[in-house]
C-alpha cells in the first residue's frame, strides 16, 4: 500500500535520491506505516524503512520526505539507530555507504548530511566524525567532530579519516 502511494510522489521526481545512472529508476519504499500530505507536500515512512531507487539503497527507522513547490523532492531526512545509505556512483566504481544516527539528502543540491555518529566510505577511504557532508556530484567531502556543522570544535574528539594510495587494494571488490 505504501509502495502505491509513494509513486504518485515519485512520478513529479524522477531523479531524486540518484546520482546520474539512477536518475530514471522508479523509487520503491516499503515500511510499516505512511503518513502522507499531499497539499503540503510531505510523507512519512515509519517503521523499518527500506527506500530503493535503482543502486541507491536507504534503510532507516522514520523517513520524512518534503517535495519544493515544483514537485521534485527537496529533501529527505531517515532517522533511527544508524540509518544507512548506500550507493554505486558508476558501474566501475565501489559503493558509496554512510551511517548516521540523521542522514539529510538535498536532492536539489545533490548534497547528502551525515548526522551524529557520521561514517562514509567512499571506495577505501572512509571518514567519521560527528558531522560528515558529501556532495554527489563533486564527490567532495567536509567532516568535523560535532554533529552540528554550525558548531566549532571543542577539541573533545577528532575527525578520522582513512585514505588509501590508488596502487593498494586493501579491500574486496564490491
Amino acid at each position: 500500500m505504501a509502495l502505491c502511494l509513494t509513486l504518485g510522489m515519485a512520478i513529479t521526481a524522477p531523479a531524486a535520491l540518484a546520482l546520474d545512472n539512477d536518475a530514471n529508476q522508479p523509487i520503491n519504499i516499503a515500511a510499516d506505516s505512511l503518513s502522507l500530505d499531499d497539499k503540503a507536500g510531505t510523507a512519512t515512512y515509519t517503521g523499518r524503512v527500506e527506500m530503493r531507487q535503482g543502486s541507491m539503497k536507504l534503510d532507516a527507522s522514520r523517513v520524512d520526505i518534503s517535495r519544493a513547490n515544483s514537485g521534485e523532492i527537496s529533501l529527505v531526512k531517515a532517522t533511527g539507530k544508524r540509518a544507512y545509505l548506500e550507493q554505486k556512483p558508476t558501474p566501475d566504481d565501489k559503493l558509496v555507504k554512510g551511517w548516521a544516527d540523521t542522514i539529510l539528502y538535498h536532492a536539489l543540491e545533490r548534497r547528502v548530511e551525515l548526522v551524529g555518529n557520521a561514517r562514509l566510505e567512499k571506495g577505501d577511504d572512509t571518514f567519521e566524525g560527528g558531522y560528515v557532508e558529501y556532495f554527489l556530484d563533486k564527490r567532495q567531502v567536509n567532516a568535523n567532530n560535532s554533529s552540528d556543522a554550525s558548531q566549532k570544535s571543542d577539541g573533545s574528539s577528532r575527525v578520522h579519516m582513512t585514505l588509501t594510495p590508488r596502487g593498494a587494494n586493501t579491500s574486496k571488490e564490491n
